[in-house]
């Protein structure tokens, strides 16, 4: 019998238009014959047919044997790149860690999770009352870590978290770090300097760059000695691109006489260059015998980051010198954004406009940051109406209020 007669002997008449399986990986086993009629075919030459299958007018139906054929070279990867990916490990984050220990508490699988462990585990971090922006971003790391397709549904958790939303108005607060204005930030340097130490001219220089560029900690820690050239009075950086700008940005930074970042910089610049260190990171671990971490001793200091510093020891070294220099704060917290905070609070109370400040931070263009959190309250620290207002005396003549500087 021939191949056509032997395949139209297994015809299968179906009632309307050929359907498909829901699934868009699925293949068809089948074979168009005409209009209207789908043949079996044998398995030797199944077809190739999804919803995404495409045929122009005259081209025969796709069947494995037309299929590329793949060799174990097609799937292997270069130790290279191997050590990249390792090095970007989507799992190795905060949020995935912290995942991972819940899900073995629990009895679940981390990776890949189910979709109802993927529920479950934000209804945990709500229970914890997190911020609604914190859980979005953790939920997010999470969904990204599994493996392509094995991410678990997210339209369960966005329903849970629609409610918390609802009925936590709190969860949806802001909480700002206490800024670490000049008059914090100075006795930090200086209690940093005190001892003399390599790693306390590391954290000086740090705590002035960050407070004179007004960076986001990681932004410190990615700085490279190829980005800083010295000016008169001052640096330039280059920036390849930050949180809200692509492009690259040459920034310039003038030195104050109480910052002293250029000689506080200098002396850590000047330090890594008498171990031969000129190029790389500015910002690196110091080692217990005060040896900065280069190539050669990065086993010792080994994080995804590479030779460049942690966000979080940053925000470390950041919360220790505060503590040394028995500082205290209004009862928010301190970490490194602090720093940034504080030099924005700074122009704000000394009346630089929103497009200053705008400009100093790097906020994106049209940014409500500048504006609603730090000119306006200052401007309203400054102008309070109710100082109009004579200050209730019951036993005299009313008092003018005191005006506040």
């Amino acid at each position: 019998m021939a191949h056509a007669e032997r395949l139209h002997a297994q015809v299968l008449e179906v009632a309307g238009p050929v359907s498909l399986r829901d699934q868009d990986d699925d293949v068809l086993d089948a074979e168009l014959v005409e209009d209207g009629v789908l043949a079996l075919v044998d398995d030797a030459r199944p077809p190739l047919v999804d919803f995404n299958t495409v045929l122009y007018p005259g081209q025969e139906l796709p069947t494995a044997a037309d299929a590329p054929k793949y060799s174990k070279r097609d799937l292997d990867v270069s130790p290279e790149t191997q050590a990249l990916l390792e090095a970007t490990d989507p799992t190795d984050t905060g949020p995935m860690r912290a995942f991972k220990d819940w899900c073995a508490e629990n009895g679940r699988v981390a990776v890949p999770c189910t979709t109802a462990t993927y529920t479950e585990y934000s209804r945990h971090l709500m229970a914890r009352g997190l911020k609604v922006s914190t859980i979005k971003n953790y939920m997010s790391l999470i969904k990204t870590a599994m493996p392509p397709g094995k991410k678990p549904d997210n339209s369960l958790y966005l329903r849970l978290l629609t409610n918390y939303r609802q009925n936590n108005k709190r969860a949806l607060r802001t909480r700002r770090s206490f800024p670490i204005r000049l008059p914090y930030l100075i006795p930090m340097m200086e209690k940093a300097e005190a001892d003399n130490r390599p790693i306390g001219w590391r954290d000086a220089a740090m705590f002035a760059f960050g407070y004179r560029f007004l960076g986001r900690s990681v932004e410190d820690a990615n700085l490279e000695i190829e980005d800083l050239t010295f000016i008169n009075g001052g640096l330039r950086v280059w920036l390849p691109e930050d949180k809200t700008h692509d492009e690259e940005q040459n920034l310039v930074l003038m030195d104050r006489p109480d910052l002293q970042l250029v000689p506080r910089l200098t002396r850590w610049l000047d330090y890594m260059a008498d171990q031969g260190i000129t190029s790389g990171p500015v910002f690196r671990h110091v080692l217990k015998n005060g040896m900065v971490a280069t190539e050669a001793t990065r086993s010792k200091t080994a994080t995804s980051s590479g030779l460049h510093l942690r966000g979080q020891t940053v925000n470390e070294r950041v919360k220790f010198w505060f503590d040394a220099a028995g500082l205290v704060t209004d009862g928010r917290h301190v970490s490194s954004q602090g720093i940034r905070a504080g030099a924005a609070t700074d122009l704000a109370e000394n009346e630089a406009t929103d497009d200053e400040l705008e400009r100093a931070g790097r906020w994106r263009p049209g940014s409500r940051v500048p504006r609603e959190v730090y000119v306006r309250p200052a401007q309203a620290e400054r102008n309070d109406p109710f100082v109009k207002v004579p200050v209730h005396n019951p036993q005299g003549q009313a008092q003018e209020p005191e005006k506040t500087t």
